[in-house]
């Protein structure tokens, strides 16, 4: 009867609903004049201090140990910041026919953004991938992709971007690569401090993001940014952008298996390799694009819940694949028979004690 039921993982993430509550916010109560000044303020600080706790986690010695497995992680960065650019350069032909400038800008900033971190971890794990290798892949993209999005923004998206320009590299590195190094540095002192109060500096991260959510939001409602969208563009954006998830998922797992990875490699290349971040491109976009920051996160938001849904129905499936079954019969039949040796040398007979 398990197996008739539907997924038990197909998430609606409750962050996702915070997000559009946002949205919802800032539409209704956009910031204006003076508050317009503080929020924005209070923004740039927020982005700063979040690239900052980045910075203050990621453990070096532990992205050092990583590079063992540099096969892996070369194919997850191409997958991250070549294939995936390259399908959202090719986007450029679906406008104006189904996407407009200002979306297709997005779609093509959401191909540069980095892979996601938790996300890749979870379904790794659920999937019975190598999930340490799903942990370095996660971490080096992101620590790539402070310095590798600007580039490749300045390069494919370049003044067009609305609002983007070379000003936009110098308040990158301010903003973010400083803030990260800084967190680096004095991970030294404070990284005890950070990963003890791990779960309240989450909802920092999360409460960070939301205001420059609202900022961004508020912008273009105060700049009339929203009145370019219809409703049918929004559903082009969604078949365009299923179909590129599709695209990824489908080059991530055959690609590595041509690539003669093992089956725990291939998962954690599929998962990571597929994913884009929210939580370093919401920050990003707000950088780089200013008032028009609202178009340019909203494919990043779409794809975000998407990624999530599809990949939570792929990694239980990929739970029960005979090779998974397998490797767990041989984990548990492996810690069976180390629980059973201390108990078998117990009850044998001591040869010193046996003098007939």
């Amino acid at each position: 009867m398990k197996r008739l039921r539907r997924p038990s993982r197909m998430p609606i993430d409750p962050y996702i609903l915070l997000l559009l509550g946002t949205v919802g916010l800032a539409a209704l109560l956009p910031a204006r004049g003076a508050a317009a000044d503080v929020a924005s303020g209070a923004s740039t600080a927020a982005i700063a201090f979040l690239f900052f706790l980045y910075g203050a986690r990621l453990s070096t010695r532990e992205a050092l140990d990583g590079l063992k497995h540099w096969r892996l992680h070369l194919t997850v960065l191409a997958c991250t910041f070549v294939i995936f650019p390259l399908l959202g350069t090719a986007t450029r032909g679906l406008v104006p026919v189904l996407l407009t400038q200002p979306l297709h800008q997005g779609l093509l900033f959401l191909t540069l953004v980095p892979s996601t971190i938790q996300s890749s971890i979870a379904f790794t794990s659920i999937a019975r991938g190598n999930v340490p290798a799903a942990i370095c892949a996660g971490s080096f993209s992101s620590l790539v992709g402070i310095v590798v999005t600007p580039l490749l923004a300045a390069a494919l998206l370049g003044d067009s971007g609305g609002g983007f320009s070379a000003d936009s590299l110098v308040k990158i590195v301010l903003q973010l690569l400083v803030p990260f190094v800084a967190g680096q540095v004095l991970r030294r002192w404070i990284g005890g401090f950070v990963a003890r109060h791990r779960k309240v500096l989450g909802y920092v991260d999360r409460g960070s993001i939301l205001l420059v959510v609202y900022t961004a939001f508020s912008e273009g409602m105060v700049q009339g940014i929203w009145h370019q969208v219809s409703p049918a563009r929004l559903a082009a954006l969604l078949v365009v952008e299923a179909v590129l998830l599709a695209v990824m998922l489908a080059l991530t797992w055959y690609g590595a298996k041509a690539l003669r990875f093992d089956r725990a490699d291939r998962i954690a290349i599929q998962f990571a390799g597929s994913k884009k971040s929210l939580a370093s491109g919401l920050p990003m976009a707000s950088v780089l694009f200013g008032a028009h920051a609202s178009l340019a996160v909203l494919p990043l938001m779409l794809f975000h819940q998407m990624q999530l849904m599809v990949c939570a129905v792929i990694a239980k499936r990929r739970s029960h694949d005979p090779e998974a079954r397998a490797e767990a019969s041989a984990e548990t039949a492996a810690a069976d028979a180390v629980a059973a040796a201390p108990a078998a040398r117990s009850s044998a007979p001591d040869p010193g004690t046996d003098r007939r």
